[in-house]
């Protein structure tokens, strides 16, 4: 039994989950200690409130609320289904950085390929009327619209990394800028939307005006874009609202999961995921085995685009979001935070699901410390940059790891005893091999 998880310890993909695992406690530790600190510094939190923060950092995800002034725990269905739809997106920016990785690129541009698919697919969503077209054929239509957008946006790097050797940071970096201006622009100067006013006829069917995607029926959200629920297109829960009642889950969560094991299945599985390796490896040695290595490279990108465009369509096309539009003159975090998912899961499109689900239940544990004490729902996100610090120095920790297994097997058996079974064969053995030779000699 020993020597099996000796085995299984020496094993390469079992120090890297390791190193992720040990990066993750230790984040969590450091944000323990700051609560700490904070605590300490804060006359309005105490020890009672210092020691509430440390169990929700640990079992946020589990808290029900409050009795008789103490936290209670417990299954909180509500909670769960809203981390695996915040997971979503999450899942697929992470998928976004580990393919291109695998080509040897990084794709910081994740948040202008979300951008991009959320422009397409929302103006898609509700341009097309549901009362001529149906619903699940709009949805299909602004998913795919989505994921399109984002993979000829994330094309734009690829071509130029590939063509004129401009480093795709950089040049992602740019269409980053580009796509967030262009999205507010967009959404600002749009002339056409299924809503305008009183939106619906008689017969409560929506009427395709002249107007813009901008929220005109409610007068407090002009900055904001309709909920594609106006248009009658949402995603199908598929009975997840049964199992996580009062949250936002839906069949999103299960189309991120078949996408990743699609991706894991085409990375290591296929002669295009080998090329795509090769190229990461080495461009130059693949070019001479006669690998296209600027078609690999921008393939590579423009799959890293299209995976963060579905990202952003699976998020939008709920049906219970709202999108404001000028708001994103910045960046969205969770393309940036695809990063950290994609780091932690050690670029293995199967451990990205684990990941990307482990990061929104940070974000969940962050909306309960701000609901239920007074700290602020920010500390997860130096909880998050600490995880992101340690998984840089995965490598390290591996060595760390790799160095013990190192020293174990430096550690061998001592050489027989003589009178055992082994030592006497051994002699049996040596014996027989100096008869033969003085046998030899004497026919000689």
């Amino acid at each position: 039994m020993d020597n099996k998880l000796s085995l299984l310890y020496r094993k390469d993909g079992t120090q890297k989950i390791l190193s992720s695992l040990i990066a993750i406690l230790l984040g969590m530790v450091f944000g323990s200690i700051l609560i700490v600190i904070v605590g300490l510094t804060s006359s309005d939190i105490g020890g009672k409130g210092i020691i509430d923060g440390i169990k929700l950092v640990f079992l946020g995800l589990f808290s029900t609320g409050t009795k008789n002034g103490s936290l209670t725990f417990g299954f909180n269905p509500s909670l769960f289904g809203d981390m695996l739809f915040r997971a979503t997106p999450l899942i697929m920016t992470g998928l976004s950085v580990a393919v291109s990785q695998k080509t040897g690129l990084f794709n910081i541009g994740a948040p202008g390929q979300y951008l991009m698919g959320t422009t397409a697919s929302l103006m898609i969503a509700l341009s097309i009327p549901t009362s001529s077209v149906p619903p699940v054929v709009v949805w299909l239509l602004a998913f795919l619209g989505g994921m399109l957008a984002g993979a000829l946006w994330g094309a734009i790097p690829g071509l130029l990394k590939a063509f004129l050797n401009i480093n795709e940071v950089l040049a992602c970096i740019m269409t980053n800028w580009i796509s967030a201006i262009l999205t507010s622009w967009l959404f600002d100067v749009s002339r056409f939307s299924i809503f305008n006013g009183p939106a619906t006829s008689a017969m409560g069917d929506p009427i395709v005006l002249n107007g813009s995607f901008k929220n005109l029926i409610e007068s407090t959200k002009s900055g904001y874009v309709y909920m594609t629920s106006y248009n009658k297109v949402a995603t199908a829960k598929l009975g997840l609202d049964k199992i996580f009642p009062g949250s936002q889950v839906n069949a999103g969560i299960l189309v991120a999961i078949v996408l990743a094991v699609l991706v894991y299945i085409i990375i290591h599985k296929t002669t295009f995921g080998y090329q795509l390796k090769a190229c990461g490896a080495n461009r130059h040695a693949a070019r001479y085995a006669g690998i296209s290595d600027k078609r690999n490279i921008v393939f590579s990108m423009a799959i890293a685009g299209g995976l963060a465009g579905v990202g952003a369509s699976l998020y939008w096309l709920s049906g219970n979001t709202e999108f404001a539009w000028q708001t994103y003159q910045s960046l969205p975090a969770v393309g940036f935070n695809g990063i950290p998912v994609a780091l932690l899961a050690i670029n293995n499109p199967i451990g990205v699901i684990f990941s990307g689900v482990f990061m929104a239940m940070l974000n969940i544990i962050g909306t309960r410390l701000k609901a239920l004490t007074a700290y602020n729902e920010y500390i997860t996100d130096v909880i998050i940059a600490a995880i992101v610090y340690l998984s840089a120095f995965a490598l390290v920790i591996r060595m760390w790891l790799g160095g013990r297994k190192k020293k174990a097997s430096m550690q061998k058996p001592a050489a027989p005893v003589s009178g055992t079974p082994k030592a006497e064969k051994s002699a049996k053995a040596s014996d027989q091999t100096v008869s033969e030779e003085q046998k030899g000699g004497a026919q000689a």
